[in-house]
């Protein structure tokens, strides 16, 4: 079944939903906007039940099939957040409110979800329910694991649960996939160096936290390079260096870094945590400083289930022809919280050559809406096949 012809007559219908968020961006939990959008439209389908404040500002759709004989309950995730960056697309309709902007095509996987939610609920065609989630939060907020939170899979008695995100670089209606970790485990550390500052002049006089900082920044990628299982990928990036003082001839009190670990195990994410404080701790007391490392455990791992990665690769082959396994990626992604709650998938869709995500020149490609909505549309059409 290649893609759906209702689906491709409503791309242009999709689009403008889509072209209408991504005019008003909004972010993290504040998606109030983008909630009752979201909400008027899955009423004005006719779903069987819209509810509201999921997870703060997520909405959730319920479409019964035409029958229920198999008891079947399937979800869909779309996420509805945008990031804090300015745009530089010069779009017509670009985004509206400055330092916000659809940078990683969430507005796209919305519009998609949205239109695969109007086709199912215009066809009734499968046995059993389809839940429409659409998710607040993914950028940092953790949106997916306050909806987990809230009680959503038992409520509405979510067996599986398959989520989509579009992909840069891959032809644009291509899918591609992975079983297993997918994307990385996603964690924050914060580092408090604290010397004794004084005249730039006289550096014997002080204890020298640029320095300590500078030993720390380097010192830290050998957790990648001399700690970590060679096989096992991780990254440890330190990304904020900040001093206390910026004045030319002042050594600071304190320098505080932030930066990100990424890793694929739960064995590998405990050495990162564990190698970072020791390493701080020795070097300060090396230098004669102290350290105060604070290490925040963010998004798990997101692995996908053998059997539901299978039958979503089978899904896609059938709407486009392609699905290519896809290497792993170290980037982060909160639908983790929702497969450790239900077995199922996460899968990429084709952008085509566009620029990447989380950058300013960014922009979902509207030719890629008819082949995610079909994905989405088939998952519950082939899982639940009308009876």
């Amino acid at each position: 079944m290649p893609v759906k012809n209702r689906l491709a007559e409503l791309q242009d219908e999709i689009a403008t939903w889509r072209r209408d968020l991504h005019e008003h961006p909004e972010i993290l939990f504040d998606t109030h906007r983008t909630s009752a959008m979201v909400a008027e439209k899955l009423q004005a389908f006719g779903c069987d039940e819209v509810v509201t404040g999921i997870g703060r500002t997520g909405v959730v759709g319920v479409i019964k099939g035409k029958s229920d004989t198999s008891g079947k309950v399937i979800g869909l995730r779309a996420d509805m957040d945008a990031l804090p960056i300015h745009e530089q697309t010069g779009l017509d309709y670009a985004s509206k409110t400055d330092g916000a902007m659809h940078a990683c095509g969430h507005d796209g996987h919305t519009a998609m979800l949205l239109g695969a939610a109007k086709y199912l609920a215009e066809t009734r065609n499968f046995d059993g329910t389809a839940v429409v989630i659409f998710q607040p939060a993914e950028e940092g907020g953790g949106g997916g694991k306050e909806m987990c939170d809230d009680g959503m899979m038992d409520r509405w008695g979510i067996q599986e649960v398959y989520g989509m995100h579009n992909w840069p670089g891959l032809p644009v209606g291509d899918f591609a996939i992975r079983p297993g970790v997918f994307f990385a485990a996603t964690d924050l550390f914060e580092i408090v160096l604290e010397g004794r500052g004084g005249h730039a002049a006289k550096p014997n006089e002080t204890v020298d936290t640029t320095v300590l900082a500078a030993h720390a920044v380097l010192a830290l990628q050998t957790i990648a390079s001399r700690n970590a299982v060679p096989a096992d990928p991780i990254v440890v990036s330190v990304t904020s260096f900040e001093t206390s003082s910026n004045a030319f001839n002042v050594i600071p009190q304190r320098v505080t870094l932030k930066g990100t670990v990424r890793t694929m195990t739960p064995e590998t994410r405990d050495l990162a945590e564990t190698r970072m404080t020791e390493i701080c701790n020795g070097i300060c007391a090396t230098f004669g400083g102290t350290a105060d490392v604070t290490y925040t455990r963010n998004y798990p791992a997101m692995v996908n289930h053998p059997e539901q990665t299978e039958f979503a690769s089978e899904v896609a082959r059938s709407v486009s022809g392609v699905c290519q396994e896809e290497p792993i990626t170290m980037g982060g992604e909160d639908f983790a919280f929702m497969l450790e709650e239900r077995p199922g998938a996460y899968i990429l869709v084709g952008n085509g050559d566009s620029a990447s995500v989380h950058h300013p020149e960014y922009n979902f490609n509207d030719d890629a809406i008819p082949a995610g909505c079909s994905w989405w549309a088939e998952i519950v059409e082939k899982r639940m096949p009308a009876a």
